[in-house]
């Protein structure tokens, strides 16, 4: 567990499951899967075997592995912040049991005091799962889906129909652009070029195009990275000025 994540628009990161798969093309480099096969190396039992060795990269094998320790952690931290719930993995996975979620949102609910940002790539089954009984909208609780190009733009439709008290868009690692979306509910949008090993190029005007949505429909727009394979070098400054907006309102 990070308490002070170097994530720009996070405090701190939460992981109650470790483990995913790929889900679509944003995924190919992702950060969590070089990042579990060195937890793995290093003996840490959390991450044993969610990773294997594919031409010389590490890759998701599927499993996921919830952990029941993990839940106590949030009510550990007195001071407010906010929390990324499972950096390393996804906790609308179709391997997470719904009545791991159900606990989930349970620690959500009993520790008002922080608010959670939860991102997945599978917002269908989110909004199937919250949909149900007994998940209720936590205002503390943020809901976000991965919009990486216009494949799969289609995400924000099914985050649009999640009950949520606030609704987030990472798009993010951006790697097509996205001209045209309907952003009508979504109160805040981050977005990201692809960093480390074989970083995928972003393109400037991609950036803006989605900065002049958010400005359209009054979504709060938060510019994270240049990315590639250095992304201090490239820095986070579009149009000489750094954008760190954050959700003032609730999305309904």
């Amino acid at each position: 567990m990070a308490e002070n994540s170097p994530i720009e628009w996070t405090d701190a990161t939460w992981n109650p499951v470790a483990g995913c798969s790929i889900a679509s093309a944003g995924c190919t480099n992702c950060y969590a899967m070089r990042m579990a096969a060195r937890l793995d190396a290093m003996g840490v039992e959390k991450y044993r075997a969610l990773t294997r060795k594919s031409a010389g990269r590490a890759k998701w094998t599927g499993k996921v592995r919830c952990d029941d320790k993990a839940l106590d952690v949030p009510h550990r931290w007195r001071k407010a912040r906010k929390v990324f719930v499972n950096s390393m993995s996804d906790l609308f996975h179709p391997e997470v049991p719904e009545e791991f979620i159900r606990r989930v949102w349970q620690v959500m609910k009993d520790t008002p005091r922080h608010d959670y940002q939860l991102l997945t790539k599978r917002p269908d089954r989110m909004r199937q799962v919250l949909s149900k009984p007994g998940f209720e909208v936590l205002p503390n609780a943020w809901l976000g889906t991965s919009v990486e190009n216009s494949e799969v733009a289609r995400r924000i439709d099914e985050l649009r129909h999640t009950p949520a008290a606030i609704r987030f868009i990472s798009f993010e690692p951006l790697i097509g652009p996205i001209s045209e979306a309907n952003l009508a509910g979504i109160a805040w949008a981050i977005v990201g070029g692809e960093s480390g090993p074989g970083a995928r190029p972003i393109k400037e005007e991609w950036v803006w195009a989605i900065q002049r949505l958010c400005r359209s429909y009054g979504t709060a727009f938060f510019f994270k990275q240049w990315g590639g394979v250095n992304k201090k070098a490239t820095g986070r400054l579009l149009g000489g000025q750094t954008y760190d907006e954050m959700p003032a309102c609730i999305a309904g």
